[in-house]
């Protein structure tokens, strides 16, 4: 089976691609434009873990892993509908993993365009590219965050998204849009997860178990909006890769309604309290935190949490990782990162 990953530098994304090249049968190809949103230093460690060496890369060139003889990594930006349509020509794809996304709820409000290119625009070439090439299943990103600041706890995939308080989280939106659209008029089995505030390993620079971690090592303040009155259903990324794994092979087909589409949360459904994941923290580093109570800032929103009842029923998975278990392996890995 030919899997394409697109986004497979970011954290998930790489995450994804590691636990898929160690399976049988699978031949993945991974790309991404690493962009500078972040450490773009955090993203080639990511792909040399990967086997793929930096100094290889070249925009439209395949880079053979050095560690992987199934993984095959091409620079490329999902925007760009015609490198996509070389790629798709060139490999046949059984099944496509969206996982590339501008992402950050608040870099959102201040550069709305970049999300409009990569969530919109991009994801539409996907699209385009499994309608005419056949693709057999699109899995994508979807987000909590498009649930909003909903009163009905905990969000369910029937729940109202109507409003959402974000930009990041209209265009993650309108993707679960679009994909219903391309799935009624052509077939097309799409199936979108709504990931649930994701943390681990390798993880982005710009989310808070990196930015308290580098800051409570640091001695610095760290940041904790809304007074700390937030809770957050931290889910660990090996949890968020296993339920996509299983999501993989079993495209939709059995809702008389929409044939060709679907939707799933998953989240640990165990939200944690802002302060008690902090306290957390604390323990795994060894030192405590100084901390600098702010107001809610625009676009978040106060609490996340997953009802993953249809992900257990459909799948028969269900997230495990505890928040002391996912922050010990986190820790683990950043103070290897910082040496």
């Amino acid at each position: 089976m030919k899997i394409l990953v697109t986004g497979s530098a970011g954290f998930v994304g790489f995450h994804l691609v590691e636990k898929l090249v160690k399976l049988k049968d699978y031949e993945i190809i991974g790309i991404d434009n690493i962009n500078d949103y972040y450490d773009i230093n955090l993203k080639y460690a990511r792909l040399e873990q990967s086997g793929i060496v930096g100094a290889d890369i070249q925009e439209g060139k395949p880079v053979q892993s050095m560690k992987y003889p199934n993984y095959i990594f091409y620079r490329t930006d999902i925007s760009e509908y015609d490198a996509l349509i070389e790629l798709f020509s060139k490999y046949s794809f059984d099944v496509v993993i969206n996982m590339a996304a501008q992402a950050g709820v608040r870099y959102s409000i201040e550069n709305p365009h970049a999300y409009i290119q990569s969530n919109i625009v991009g994801f539409t070439n996907i699209l385009e590219c499994c309608r005419h090439f056949g693709i057999k299943h699109l899995v994508y990103a979807s987000s909590s965050s498009v649930y909003g600041v909903s009163n009905k706890i905990p969000f369910s995939e029937d729940d109202n998204t109507n409003y959402p308080v974000s930009i990041y989280a209209a265009t993650k939106k309108s993707d679960e849009l679009l994909a219903h659209s391309y799935s009624h008029l052509f077939n097309l089995p799409t199936t979108g997860v709504r990931l649930f505030t994701v943390y681990g390993p390798w993880g982005r620079p710009d989310m808070a178990p990196m930015l308290f971690a580098e800051a409570i090592t640091a001695d610095r303040p760290i940041r904790v909006f809304n007074n700390g009155e937030m809770s957050r259903d931290f889910t660990y990324v090996g949890d968020i890769v296993e339920g996509i794994v299983n999501i993989i092979g079993q495209a939709p087909g059995n809702d008389a309604e929409h044939p060709y589409y679907q939707l799933f949360n998953i989240g640990n459904s165990r939200p944690v309290e802002l302060m008690q994941f902090i306290s957390t923290l604390e323990k795994a580093i060894g030192r405590e935190a100084n901390i600098e109570m702010l107001p809610m800032q625009p676009g978040d929103v106060p609490v996340t949490y997953a009802d993953t009842g249809k992900l257990e029923r459909c799948i028969q998975y269900k997230p495990k990782t505890t928040i002391e278990d996912g922050i010990a392996a986190f820790i683990d890995w950043f103070k290897h990162w910082k040496t």
